[in-house]
């Protein structure tokens, strides 16, 4: 058991090593065979201590920032399935440190092979309630999952969209007064992320989402928070490098369901925080994450794609607001 547990501690601390030299360790360690196989196994024997099974997780977590790896350990869905149990089943009134990261650390690494992966993301949401199970997350105030369960949803709406039930709707419409609220307040990667869950519920549910702003008399107050995170990030660096790209969604899908949004937005001088994002782009920004000065996970479209998407609704504005005034 010492050996095992020494292996895992070793096998972890590689996977995580950044840079080309982490590159090559990653593929050069999953060539292995029998490697994916024995990590379920470990991950799946209840009679193993927490901590061998924290480090399985976060060797899976470690791996899975590779395209190709995320799609080889989601065909082997033993291991999606057991992640799912560490996250979801664990007991979260427990105080030892242990406990808390298992949760966590599994919850990274579904998170991390959800992205980008249709496969795993439909996998995921045959756990029963999987939606509900987020929301609940986000809603109990506990700073340790809460950022990890959102980044799940926010997968969850852009890749397995067309498999969200009524009732998973539903639960994403009851999240999004708590994300809106914490947007408000947050900083850094996890504001990234809580914009980016914020953007997703609003491309999924727009009327709902524009209801929100309507009732909660929250309108000006969230977009004013948009442009001045925008103006406060025109240097991202490695910690959160999506921040601008976010803001941008958000901001496109909020003018795409309402142009009314539209005019808020001039009011708070958007078009200048986009001729500034447009004047300084940033290479950060082509990934989603960082190990080392290597980036991850590219994104398939461009940020300067976002701001003329942006720039195109609002010129689309302040012509038809020419229009009547002739």
């Amino acid at each position: 058991m010492v050996l095992v547990k020494s292996s895992l501690k070793v096998l972890q601390r590689l996977t995580s090593i950044g840079g080309e030299i982490g590159i090559t360790l990653r593929y050069k360690i999953l060539k292995h065979p029998f490697l994916l196989r024995n990590l379920a196994e470990i991950l799946g024997d209840n009679n193993n201590n927490q901590e061998l099974r924290k480090h399985v997780a976060g060797i899976l977590r470690n791996l899975a920032i590779d395209g190709d790896t995320r799609q080889k350990i989601g065909h082997m869905q033993v291991l999606i399935t057991r992640l799912m149990k560490a996250f979801l089943n664990s007991d979260r009134t427990s105080s030892t440190n242990v406990d808390c990261l298992l949760t966590k650390v599994a919850g990274q690494a579904l998170a991390m092979l959800a992205t980008d992966n249709v496969h795993n993301c439909l996998v995921m949401l045959k756990e029963p309630d999987f939606i509900n199970k987020l929301k609940r997350m986000i809603q109990i105030h506990d700073e340790k999952y809460i950022y990890v369960a959102a980044t799940l949803l926010c997968c969850m709406c852009q890749h397995a969209q067309a498999k969200l039930t009524e009732s998973d709707l539903k639960e994403l419409s009851q999240t999004l007064h708590e994300v809106l609220e914490r947007i408000m307040n947050a900083e850094g990667a996890e504001l990234e992320i809580l914009i980016g869950l914020s953007s997703q519920i609003c491309k999924v549910i727009p009327e709902e989402f524009s209801q929100e702003l309507d009732d909660k008399q929250i309108k000006q107050r969230f977009i004013k928070r948009l442009v001045d995170v925008l103006n406060a990030n025109m240097n991202p660096g490695a910690h959160c490098p999506g921040i601008r790209r976010v803001i941008l969604e958000q901001s496109i899908y909020m003018m795409e369901c309402n142009s009314h949004y539209t005019s808020c937005f001039n009011e708070f001088r958007m078009i200048e925080a986009l001729w500034m994002v447009e004047e300084m782009p940033s290479g950060v920004e082509n990934y989603r994450t960082f190990l080392g000065d290597a980036g991850f996970m590219e994104y398939s479209t461009p940020l300067f794609a976002l701001v003329d998407r942006a720039k195109e609704l609002m010129g689309r504005q302040c012509l038809q607001g020419v229009s009547r005034v002739n």
